[in-house]
This record gives C-alpha cells, structure tokens and sequence, in this order.
C-alpha cells in the first residue's frame, strides 16, 4: 500500500502523542522508539517486516533484562515499537547507536531514545557524527535534502542488504 503524505504526518503525530503518553506514564523509565527507514510511498511490505523483526531481537537482546515493557505497532504507515527500560537516557542513546552501526540491517533501524519532553537525544550529545547515507559518506540529512540518489538506487541498495542479510541467517 503506498502512503501519502498526509498519512505519514498524520502517523508522526500519533507517534509523537504516543510518546508523550508513555512518558507521562513513566517519568522514571527510559523511552526508546524503533522505527524502520523504508524510503519511497511503501513503507510497510515484507522487506520492512524483516528489517523491523531484526531490529526488534536486537533491542531486545541488548537491553535483556532492563526492558520493562515492549509494545509493537505493525501499521500501513510503517512498523513502530516502544521500550520502556530501566537504563540510563544517555547509555541507551548509545548502545541503540552501536546497534544501528554494527548490526547488519542496523542502516535501516530508527532508534530514537525520547527525554520526557519528547525530544530524542541526539548522535554529538555523546559526541557522534550524524548518520551516514546508506549509498555514500555524505552525512544522510545532506543526502535526503538534496535528492543526492534516486529512489531506484535506493531501493536497490536496500533490497540488496535485506536479500544478503536473509541469505546469512
């Protein structure tokens, strides 16, 4: 199903309402959020099951015994998951950070840790650079702005990652 952009306003607010609500919930926990990047008007297929399937047994693994709580969201929008641990907001910033970096599909994990005002704690807090592009060493954000690849290249790529990494387990 493609998604218009309205939808996926739409869906960022809920998100962003969701958020709040979990927070408000639990001043005391830590809020990470996953989400799969899935460029182009799909952004919910088998593919982006695979890389949010992923993504999900390696926040899990990582935080092990510090979740207290997991909820999953499987929308037309995009899958969503929200945890709530018992780790400290900045070493759950970068330990989502190193499993964007080092897992297979980690390019295409979101993993956002949320502070109780809703902002997410970013990369050169801990004193990361931004994302790289996943085609290119151009931080992503300059990539996106400027329409650096094509969205052919860009479904190539990450058809490519997604066949490899299935091909590997």
């Amino acid at each position: 199903m493609e998604v218009t952009l309205d939808l996926l306003l739409a869906s960022r607010d809920e998100r962003w309402q969701h958020q709040q609500e979990l927070l408000r919930q639990n001043p005391d926990l830590t809020l990470v959020c996953l989400t799969v990047v899935m460029p182009g008007k799909v952004k919910r297929d088998n593919r982006s099951l695979i890389v949010a399937m992923s993504a999900v047994d390696a926040i899990r693994e990582e935080f092990d015994s510090q979740v207290v709580s997991f909820e999953e969201r499987d929308l037309p929008t995009g899958f969503e998951a929200y945890m709530l641990c018992s780790a400290d907001l900045l070493d759950a910033k970068r330990r989502v950070c190193q499993i964007e970096e080092t897992h297979p599909l980690g390019r295409l994990f979101d993993l956002d840790v949320i502070r109780t005002d809703g902002t997410p704690v970013s990369r050169t807090e801990l004193g990361m650079a931004g994302r790289k592009c996943i085609l290119c060493d151009n931080e992503a954000r300059y990539c996106m702005r400027n329409h650096t690849h094509s969205q052919e290249e860009l479904q190539a790529h990450i058809t490519n990652l997604i066949d490899n990494y299935v091909h590997r387990v």
